[in-house]
């Protein structure tokens, strides 16, 4: 099992010098993922400052020497995949071959409406799948040509290639019970169910058994496939060890520790990092 932080990148932690000394905090405690917001607004707080996930990675990556990070989700709808591919593969160089790609449909529809595009979920999953095809293709380092309804690349050769083979793990983000996220993640490395579900109650245990066995059943690969489940620990770290311990038993490979103003200070969040992970 490993544990995580899914970090806010809004208001108080939108400053991403702040969310680097987090960072060297969490990786210091023994925690082994430091992972980010990727929203342009905050639902909660729609004027509150928010920082760009991809930068505060960068400084985050050099502070570091052992943490994974990545930022939980990147709606993929709202970008240019080209783009995506080439950040993404220059973290994994700064980062020595340390990130891990979350991708999603994203969730706010104010990341998309006010901008102009298109928030329809259909569209939305459609850009999401292209997205995804053309990240893996650009990430081999090879000529790469792909004809999509959204998107058309003609012999496309992104360089340097990332330094994780065979190329960067990406996890993909659902909520349950929608069958076909799930089934989208099985193609991939991972998936991130977070705290709700779709009908917009706690993603709970059972919840989780579920959706991790459905997702076992879609997949045809062997490779190694990650099971992250979101959620919050009290201070006490053997009381957390108990929360954490029947998503253990049912196959989850990473906990990850909620940090954000919704459950607790600022100050409360830094020493829940400063603790450590909810380790037997």
């Amino acid at each position: 099992m490993k544990y995580g932080l899914d970090v806010s990148t809004a208001g108080e932690y939108s400053d991403p010098r702040l969310l680097a000394d987090l960072a060297v905090d969490a990786e210091q405690a023994g925690w082994d993922g430091f992972f980010l917001w990727n929203i342009i607004f905050y639902a909660d707080q729609p004027d509150a400052p928010v920082a760009e996930p991809s930068v505060a990675l960068a400084a985050i990556a050099v502070k570091t020497q052992r943490i994974r990070i990545g930022a939980l989700l990147t709606p993929l709808a709202r970008r240019r995949p080209w783009t995506v591919a080439r950040e993404a593969v220059t973290l994994d160089h700064l980062s020595n071959g340390r990130l891990i790609f979350g991708a999603g449909l994203g969730y706010y529809d104010q990341d998309f409406t006010a901008f102009g595009e298109d928030y329809d979920p259909k569209i939305r999953a459609e850009k999401l799948d292209e997205s995804l095809e053309v990240l893996a293709g650009l990430w081999t380092g090879e000529p790469f040509s792909f004809q999509g309804k959204h998107y058309h690349i003609q012999d496309a050769r992104v360089l340097p290639k990332p330094v994780q083979s065979p190329r960067i793990p990406v996890w993909i983000g659902g909520y349950w019970p929608n069958r076909r996220p799930f089934r989208r993640a099985a193609r991939w490395d991972g998936l991130y169910p977070g705290t709700g579900t779709a009908d917009g109650k706690p993603f709970t245990l059972e919840d989780f058994k579920a959706a991790a066995a459905y997702v076992r059943a879609q997949r045809a690969l062997p490779d190694p496939f990650d099971i992250a489940v979101a959620g919050i620990t009290p201070p006490d770290t053997g009381k957390g060890a108990e929360i954490v311990q029947p998503y253990i038993e049912a196959g989850a490979t990473w906990w990850v520790e909620c940090i954000n103003d919704s459950f607790r200070s600022f100050e409360e969040n830094r020493e829940q990092i400063r603790r450590g992970p909810p380790r037997r």
